[in-house]
């Protein structure tokens, strides 16, 4: 036919190919994103505005003396027939906390700290943070779930740990509330290592026997909550790392890098308590790291030593003019007792 155009179909390279599909799926991604943050400060913000609501409710007389208890689980009742799940007393009541806890998020006044954040925490992490009575240990929460990214599992499991509490019993009044203020900072050794670590995770019980290859075992088996516990900047090197002097060989039980100090980090297990020569094997341990292992731009390595029992008279003696790097901390198969704990950090803040 006259002027007739045959249009063919021009193949591309497959590496065109793929560059344009990849093009598409970052497109893709940013909008799925951007429709989950979208959608997250959309809930935030309705539930913020019920629990505005109920509370300017409940604030009127004649509406506390005529419905009392019982507001909250008549609303719901009316509110899951008009316009179905999700409004249960429980949440009901999660929403009211919320306004009350952060009176301030859905205006200009950004005094609320979770205002400044609320794009990072969904109402899964929200619901976590109203347990929390304690406005220091629930600002220092909120800070470690944007820092770390932490999940809504792993908020609770850093909550039900007690690590606010931990953490703050090794500092004096200002370091609770720098703590509290700025989130875990960690510029030394001694910011990184915990007095007790809380290893409730691997399944052990305390009165049962089991050896330090079985707690070892456990801990790999169970690393995305070990580094959870251990705390930010740990990366996994390897385990039963080898080495030899003079022909004898020597395996340290884990070892780690911490990205932020720039530093190893020897882990030592003891089912039982830590002895004096477990101090100076791990002190040999750290010589060897700094002269055989460290490269340029490393710093020097830290040695812990974790042990279920610590006599820590023996401790000091044998690390008496030792390297300030080498630490020997407890750890507990069970979680705290957060009410001791808490009642010892508020000693600290008397």
């Amino acid at each position: 036919m006259a002027n007739e155009i045959v249009k063919k179909e021009v193949a591309l390279p497959d590496s065109e190919l793929l560059t344009l599909a990849d093009r598409i799926v970052r497109v893709i991604e940013e909008s799925r994103l951007a429709l989950a943050i979208s959608i997250n400060e959309t809930m935030k913000t309705t539930y913020w505005r019920i629990g505005q609501h109920i509370v300017e409710f409940e604030q009127q007389g004649n509406a506390r003396a005529k419905y009392g208890t019982s507001l909250l689980a008549n609303l719901s009742k009316i509110l899951r027939a008009k316009v179905g799940r999700g409004y249960s007393r429980p949440n009901l009541n999660n929403m009211r906390k919320f306004y009350l806890m952060y009176p301030n998020f859905q205006t200009s006044d950004k005094s609320d700290s979770i205002c400044q954040m609320s794009d990072k925490l969904t109402w899964s992490h929200i619901c976590e943070l109203l347990t929390i009575d304690d406005p220091l240990e629930r600002q220092f929460y909120e800070k470690e779930c944007v820092a770390e990214g932490w999940t809504a599992d792993a908020l609770h499991r850093q909550k039900e740990s007690g690590l606010f509490m931990r953490l703050a019993l090794s500092k004096d009044k200002e370091g609770v509330l720098l703590l509290a203020n700025k989130g875990q900072q960690l510029q030394t050794p001694e910011d990184v290592v915990k007095n007790t670590y809380t290893l409730e995770f691997l399944g052990l019980e305390e009165k049962k026997l089991y050896r330090e290859s079985d707690l070892e075992k456990r801990l790999i088996d169970n690393m995305q909550m070990f580094l959870l516990e251990l705390g930010k900047g740990f990366t996994f090197v390897k385990r039963q790392y080898g080495l030899t002097i003079n022909n004898t060989h020597y395996h340290i039980d884990l070892v780690f890098y911490h990205r932020i100090l720039r530093c190893f980090v020897l882990i030592d297990l003891k089912r039982g308590a830590v002895k004096h020569k477990d101090i100076g094997q791990m002190n040999m341990y750290l010589g060897y790291f700094a002269k055989e292992e460290n490269v340029e731009g490393d710093n020097p390595p830290i040695g812990i030593i974790m042990s279920h029992y610590k006599d820590e008279l023996m401790v000091e003696y044998a690390t008496y003019g030792m390297d300030s790097n080498l630490f020997v901390s407890k750890y507990e198969l069970y979680l705290p007792n957060k009410e001791e704990l808490r009642k010892m950090v508020n000693t600290i803040l008397m």
